[in-house]
C-alpha cells in the first residue's frame, strides 16, 4: 500500500484531524514506515500454523471472588490525605 497525500487526506477526514502543511511529509514517511513493516509479517510462513492455534474449549479460568480489606493499607492512604475523617477522604465541594 502507497501512503500519498490523497491517503492522508481520507485519513484526516476518518479521523476528524487536520495535519498542518509543516507536518504532512513526516507524518506519511512514518506512515510509510509502519505499513512497509506490517507488511513484512506476510512473509511469514504460517502454514504448519493451525487456524485456531490460541483457542480452546476451556473459558478463563475465574478466581473466587473473596472480599478482603487490609487495615494497615487503608490507614497508609488516609495517611497521605491533606484531610480525612471518618477513614473518608475530604474533598472540596465541586456541586452546588
Amino acid at each position: 500500500m502507497q501512503v500519498d497525500d490523497a491517503l492522508l487526506a481520507r485519513l484526516e477526514k476518518l479521523s476528524f484531524l487536520k495535519v498542518s502543511d509543516d507536518k504532512r511529509e513526516e507524518i506519511i514517511s512514518q506512515l510509510s514506515e509502519i505499513v512497509s513493516f506490517v507488511d513484512n509479517l506476510s512473509e511469514l510462513d504460517t502454514s504448519g500454523v493451525d487456524d485456531n492455534f490460541a483457542m480452546n474449549d476451556m473459558a478463563t479460568p475465574l478466581r473466587e471472588d473473596v472480599p478482603f480489606c487490609d487495615a494497615q493499607i487503608n490507614e497508609s492512604l488516609i495517611s497521605n490525605a491533606p484531610q480525612s475523617a471518618d477513614n473518608f477522604f475530604i474533598v472540596p465541594k465541586i456541586i452546588e
